[in-house]
């Protein structure tokens, strides 16, 4: 899954912050609102399909393997549904990996699930 991830990002450089990197990983929603109100569906189809596979799967067997994360993982999924808690953890893996790669660090669980 690591080196789908590496593969699949290219060069870090090119995406200016976290948010924008997760948005191409297709790890948050699509949303056009003007004044409050929903104005449509959005480009849902943008960014790289196999980046969201690759989180998908990296928070799913992260949450079975790493206690801290599980605990992150059940505390979300006692307030919204499963899907929607997997892949608000799938989001935060992503912006790790966005710093790992940015920084050239490894990857600290007490850092991102403090």
């Amino acid at each position: 899954i690591g080196l789908t991830i590496l593969l699949e990002t290219g060069h870090i450089d090119r995406f200016p912050s976290p948010g924008h990197y997760a948005s191409y990983a297709r790890c948050v929603n699509s949303q056009k609102i003007s004044n409050n109100k929903q104005k449509g569906r959005g480009n849902i189809k943008n960014g790289n399909r196999y980046l969201k596979w690759a989180f998908m799967e990296a928070a799913h067997y992260a949450a079975i393997w790493e206690p801290k994360i599980n605990r992150y993982y059940q505390r979300k999924k006692t307030k919204c549904h499963i899907m929607v808690a997997k892949k608000a953890l799938a989001n935060k893996l992503a912006r790790a990996c966005y710093h790992m790669l940015k920084r050239g660090e490894l990857f600290d669980v007490d850092r991102a699930f403090a």
